[in-house]
């Protein structure tokens, strides 16, 4: 299986290359596009300031050029974050997409979106970047699109409670995620 992983705010840091290594090890092919060109903080407001520099339809046309050449294999897509925001309007773009994986971050959806693809969230619960409210929401819209999906909540657990080196690290919470992911993707 080829996924294509996106990374969050804070740019392709040391727990994105460990996240696709551990993937790899699981047997898969994994690409990790640098969006913000070898830039990383560990700092969120250097990563808003970072993401917004850019600019959203810069970084949606980076992460097109990067999974365009590997879209005919039927890809996975997926993402930390602002990288899960990115790899879904990717994945609801692609009819060759063979599933989604959200770790931490999900995108708004078109009224018209139409997918049969395996999604997969893990979110912190509670998450100020993707409230309640939200998240059901999105959900809903994600079903009534033809999404297959999965939601996995961690309580207690910060943001981006995968990345060891943030504040938000929740050992436990990381590992229930990957052994999750590991088995969602083994089934695709």
């Amino acid at each position: 299986m080829t996924i294509v992983l996106f990374h969050s705010m804070y740019g392709l840091r040391p727990a994105v290359r460990a996240a696709a290594q551990r993937l790899r090890d699981a047997g898969h092919t994994v690409e990790v596009p640098d969006l913000y060109d070898g830039r990383t903080t560990d700092d969120a407001e250097e990563g808003l300031r970072i993401k917004d520099e850019i600019g959203r339809d810069e970084l949606l046309r980076r992460a097109v050029a990067a999974s365009a050449p590997l879209s005919d294999k039927g890809l996975v897509y997926a993402g930390f974050s602002l990288g899960g925001s990115i790899a879904q309007n990717l994945a609801l773009g692609d009819d060759k997409a063979r599933g989604l994986l959200l770790l931490h971050g999900t995108s708004d959806i078109a009224d018209d979106a139409a997918t049969g693809i395996p999604v997969q969230l893990h979110v912190a619960d509670p998450d100020p970047f993707e409230p309640d409210d939200w998240l059901n929401a999105w959900y809903l819209r994600m079903r009534r699109a033809g999404a297959d999906v999965e939601v996995h909540r961690y309580r207690g657990a910060g943001h981006l409670y995968t990345d060891p080196d943030l504040p938000d690290y929740d050992a436990e919470a990381a590992e229930r995620t990957w052994a999750t992911a590991l088995d969602f993707l083994a089934g695709l």
